[in-house]
């Protein structure tokens, strides 16, 4: 019962104000619909993955999906939640119904509009997905949780600043290729090392370019069961899926470590009966400069407290020996919550099959992907090949 994705659309990121939240649902469900070639009458089941968390007064959405079309009334629709990994939350849990032969084809929906929100309520918003009885009261938001990692991570194993700047340097050089991208503008490697009134720092050793985009955006696509994907005009299957869940609070965890991301690329790889060295492309959470640093490690790229050598070595950028995030990740594609995961499930379907345009890695055709909810507690890691 292999589950395929048949079909997407992908909104541009950025500041979609000109669009509701069920607008922006509705037009990208029946944009995924009509690039798989599928009927509404024929969706078994709908999932919808937004964050939301006093981003949108609508906090009961998961019917919205059902405006695409009238057909789709009566049909199950759920909301899915998981932090910031809530769009591969959504994508797994279509997933694991077509296994469970529950459904043979499932729409799947992940949005959030955060552009509206100024910057502190934002930063708010955002750090509900702490462990709000000991970090609500880090300073600086989501960025002040994981400037304290930076910093622990520093302490332990040296100054990483050159390599975050680095990081830095390859998202915004990759998302210049990448038309869907919220930033496309590049950095210099001295800007994003230096302090500056126009980079200043934001928490711990971060700075402001370390740091991901408040953004909006919508991406849908529609899973479905092998038999109706062989019948598709194209197919990119779940070769493995792994979620691994760890406590919630920072305190009870080795922030240097990002044990439960290592969990789930082990598991989502034997899964597979792959490697690491069997995959051609990763997309990966770069939330912070240093998150992309540490899943370097987790991954098995590099040994701990060695992430630097992937930067410094050229393994990861678009030519070297696993690209990481050539759409720009996070850091200069955006991160509206609810839909980066879904994002990176359609943009590594897209580099499979050979489609992804300026972002496209050559011969790739075993793609990684991890999303990580919260600081490190909520991980998903999928690996993607096209099946035709």
């Amino acid at each position: 019962m292999t589950a395929c994705l048949i079909g997407w659309h992908h909104s541009k990121f950025g500041k979609l104000q000109d669009e509701s939240l069920e607008q922006l649902i509705v037009t990208a469900a029946r944009g995924a619909l009509e690039d798989a070639g599928i009927a509404p009458a024929d969706v078994d089941e709908m999932f919808l993955g937004h964050f939301n968390s006093g981003f949108s007064d609508q906090d009961f959405a998961a019917s919205l999906v059902l405006s695409t079309d009238d057909a789709l009334r009566f049909k199950r629709s759920t909301r899915v939640e998981n932090a910031c990994a809530t769009g591969s939350a959504a994508m797994h849990a279509a997933v694991n119904s077509i296994k469970a032969q529950n459904s043979k084809i499932t729409l799947v929906v992940g949005v959030e509009k955060m552009t509206h929100v100024d910057s502190t309520t934002a930063g708010n918003n955002l750090l509900h997905a702490c462990y709000v009885s000991e970090e609500a009261g880090i300073k600086g938001g989501f960025a002040g949780v994981f400037g304290q990692i930076a910093g622990s991570y520093f302490q332990r194993y040296g100054d990483q600043s050159d390599t975050l700047a680095k990081i830095a340097v390859k998202a915004h050089n990759n998302a210049m290729s990448n038309p869907l991208a919220q930033m496309q503008k590049e950095f210099t490697y001295e800007f994003c090392r230096e302090p500056s009134d126009k980079n200043p720092i934001v928490a711990g050793p971060l700075k402001r370019t370390d740091c991901s985009l408040i953004s909006d955006g919508v991406v849908a696509a529609v899973v479905a069961d092998g038999d109706v994907a062989l019948g598709s005009k194209k197919a990119v299957a779940f070769r493995s899926i792994a979620q691994v869940n760890d406590y919630l609070p920072m305190s009870r965890r080795d922030m240097t470590h990002l044990e439960g991301a290592e969990r789930a690329w082990k598991q989502a790889l034997e899964k597979a009966g792959l490697k690491l060295d069997d995959l051609d492309v990763v997309e990966s959470h770069d939330c912070f400069t240093v998150a992309e640093l540490m899943e370097y490690e987790a991954m098995g790229l590099t040994k701990p407290g060695e992430g630097y050598k992937a930067v410094e070595e050229g393994w990861v950028y678009k030519d070297g020996k696993l690209p990481v995030n050539p759409s720009g990740g996070l850091k200069a594609k955006g991160h509206p919550i609810g839909a980066t995961g879904v994002s990176m499930h359609v943009l590594q379907a897209m580099q499979v099959r050979g489609e992804a345009g300026g972002i496209q890695v050559k011969d790739a055709e075993i793609a990684g992907i991890f999303n990580m909810g919260g600081a490190g507690v909520a991980n998903y890691v999928s690996i993607l090949q096209a099946m035709k």
